[in-house]
């Protein structure tokens, strides 16, 4: 699954690959934003972690992996 995560005054998204549901996902960020800490980190599915303070997150976009065509089409 793929998430988006938009920061602030950043001229770039950051783009993960999480092995986790997009409800997990969105439970994780939902208790980030209600929670004292701060920030939101997240695990992408290569064991690599992506903190972000919560005061900075511009938006999160949650999406599914879409299978990409491989090879030629014939039209």
């Amino acid at each position: 699954m793929e998430v988006k995560i938009g920061v602030q005054f950043a001229g770039r998204e950051l783009a993960l690959e999480s092995a986790q549901s997009p409800a997990d996902v969105e439970r994780t960020v939902t208790e980030a934003l209600a929670g004292k800490e701060g920030i939101l980190s997240l695990v992408d599915d290569k064991g690599r972690r992506v903190i972000v303070p919560i005061d900075k997150l511009a938006y999160i976009e949650i999406a599914e992996a879409t299978a990409r065509p491989v090879g030629f089409t014939a039209s």
